[in-house]
C-alpha cells in the first residue's frame, strides 16, 4: 500500500474520533445549511436554474477548444496577455519570471484554489518573495501554517476561540478579542500590504468567452483591492472555468452564491477584461492570465468523468458528504477535498496514488443531490473505482476475495454446500 494511502488511513481514523473537531464542523455546516435554504428561495424554479446551468457548462466542456480560442482572442483584444501553462512547473516558472522581470518583492493574493493547486505560496516564499493572503479565512490558515480546509471556507475547522488564540500567539493581540476586533486588526494590517504591493494575484470564478473577461465573486473586496493598487495583475485560472456569454452571469452568480454561502448574491462581483485603458484612472497597467491545463485533459478523455469539469466550486458537495463531515478537509491531503476532489484528483494527480479517495465514500448520493450543476458525483466515484481495478491497481487480497465471491455466489449449488451458520462465519472471515 502506498505512502499517501497509509497517511490517509491514519489521519482519517484519528479525525473520525475527534469529537471536538466533529462538533466544530457540524456546527459550521449546520449554519451553512440554514443559510442555503434561504438563499435558494430567490429562485422561482431552482430545478430549471440547475438544468440551465448544467446545460451551459456541459456545452462548454464538450466544445472546450472552440470557447478557449474565442476567449483568448477577445481577452488579447482587450490588452490582456495569456500564458498557456501545461502543468504546475510551467505555471510557477512563468509567474516567477514575471515577478523577477518586474523586481517584485511583495505580492498580495486573493482567495484562489487554483494557486493552491500549483502551491504558488511555497514557490514564491522559496524565492524570497513575500506573498500575503488577503481573504480573512486564507490569511488565518496561512499564518497557522496550514492548507485550506474547505473550497469555500478555508478556516471552517477553527472556532472563534481557536482564531483568537492563534492571533494572540502570532501578533500578541488580547486573548479575549472578539471576531470584529480581529477582523479590524487584519484589515488595518492588510491595507498597507495592498498599497505597497508590486503585483496582485487572483484566481477567477468564471471566464466569459464572448467578451474575454475574468470574473471574481467575493464578500470582502480583497480581490478587488488586489487588482486596484498593484501595477500588474496576474490571474491564475483553470481552462474549464469558461462560460459562453456575459448574459449567463445572471444565472451563475446567484447560483454560486446560493449554494456556496446561502446568499442571494455575494457582496463584490468584479469583471476584469484587461489592463487599464487610456483615460481610465484606476486598475493595473498590465494584466496577465495564466490558463492552467495541469492534467485536465486526462479528465476530458473520459466521456463520463468529463462532466466533473463543469464544477463551479461552490463546496455544496463537501457540506453534504457524511465522510467529509467526519474526517475533515485536511485528511484528503489534496487541494480539492470532498466528493468533487475524490472524483477529479485521481485523474489530476495519478490514479495509482489517489484511487483510494474514490473508495472513501458511502455512495449515499447526497453530493449529487445538492450539486447546482447536476454532476452525478456518486456515479463518477463508481466509474473511478472501476477504472482503478481495470488498470490493475487493486490489492492482491481484494482480487482474491472478489474472485472467490464471484465463484461462490454465481451458482446456487455452491452456496447450498454449506449451512447458513457456516456461510455467515465464512462471510465474516473473508469480508
Amino acid at each position: 500500500m502506498g505512502e499517501i494511502y497509509q497517511k490517509f488511513l491514519k489521519e482519517s481514523a484519528k479525525k473520525a474520533f475527534d469529537l471536538e473537531h466533529r462538533y466544530k464542523i457540524n456546527y459550521n455546516i449546520g449554519k451553512y445549511n440554514e443559510a442555503v435554504l434561504k438563499g435558494k428561495k430567490q429562485f422561482r424554479d431552482i430545478e430549471l436554474a440547475r438544468k440551465r446551468a448544467a446545460f451551459l457548462k456541459h456545452r462548454i466542456i464538450n466544445n472546450l477548444e472552440k470557447y478557449l480560442i474565442e476567449f483568448a482572442a477577445n481577452f488579447e483584444k482587450n490588452g490582456g496577455k495569456i500564458i498557456w501553462a501545461q502543468d504546475t512547473d510551467e505555471a510557477t516558472h512563468e509567474i516567477l519570471a514575471l515577478l523577477h522581470k518586474n523586481n517584485a518583492k511583495q505580492v498580495v493574493k486573493s482567495k484562489s484554489m487554483t494557486t493552491e493547486e500549483i502551491e504558488l505560496n511555497e514557490v514564491l516564499e522559496q524565492n524570497n518573495i513575500e506573498i500575503v493572503e488577503t481573504d480573512l479565512g486564507e490569511y488565518i490558515v496561512q499564518i497557522a501554517g496550514e492548507k485550506p480546509y474547505h473550497i469555500v471556507t478555508p478556516a471552517m475547522h477553527k472556532s472563534r476561540d481557536d482564531i483568537a488564540q492563534l492571533f494572540h500567539e502570532k501578533f500578541n493581540t488580547p486573548r479575549e478579542s472578539s471576531p470584529e476586533e480581529l477582523t479590524n486588526y487584519v484589515r488595518e494590517k492588510l491595507r498597507k500590504k495592498f498599497v505597497n504591493a508590486d503585483i496582485g494575484i487572483t484566481g477567477g470564478n468564471f471566464l466569459i468567452a464572448d467578451i474575454g473577461a475574468v470574473c471574481i465573486t467575493e464578500n470582502e473586496g480583497n480581490g478587488l483591492m488586489s487588482t486596484a493598487f498593484p501595477k500588474i495583475h496576474i490571474a491564475v485560472v483553470g481552462i474549464e472555468k469558461l462560460i459562453p456569454s456575459l448574459k449567463d452571469m445572471d444565472l451563475f452568480w446567484p447560483l454560486l452564491a446560493s449554494y456556496g454561502t446561502g446568499q442571494y448574491i455575494t457582496v463584490y462581483n468584479s469583471i476584469f477584461s484587461g489592463p487599464r485603458k487610456e483615460g481610465e484612472i484606476d486598475g493595473p497597467e498590465e494584466m496577465y492570465l495564466v490558463l492552467l491545463e495541469n492534467n485536465r485533459s486526462e479528465i476530458l478523455k473520459h466521456e463520463k468523468q468529463r462532466n466533473a469539469l463543469t464544477c463551479i466550486r461552490c463546496g455544496a458537495c463537501l457540506n453534504a458528504c457524511p465522510v467529509y463531515k467526519n474526517i475533515g478537509g485536511h485528511t484528503y491531503n489534496n487541494t480539492y477535498s470532498g466528493p468533487i476532489g475524490s472524483v477529479i484528483s485521481p485523474h489530476l494527480k495519478g490514479m495509482q496514488d489517489y484511487k483510494h479517495l474514490s473508495f472513501a465514500s458511502s455512495l449515499c448520493g447526497s453530493c449529487t443531490e445538492v450539486c447546482p450543476v447536476k454532476i452525478p458525483l456518486h456515479e463518477m466515484l463508481l466509474d473511478n473505482r472501476n477504472e482503478s481495478v481495470k488498470l490493475g491497481y487493486s490489492k492482491l487480497g481484494e482480487k482474491i476475495s472478489i474472485s472467490s465471491m464471484n465463484t461462490f455466489l454465481s451458482k446456487r449449488k455452491r452456496m447450498d454446500m454449506f449451512s447458513p451458520k457456516l456461510k455467515n462465519i465464512g462471510m465474516q472471515l473473508i469480508f
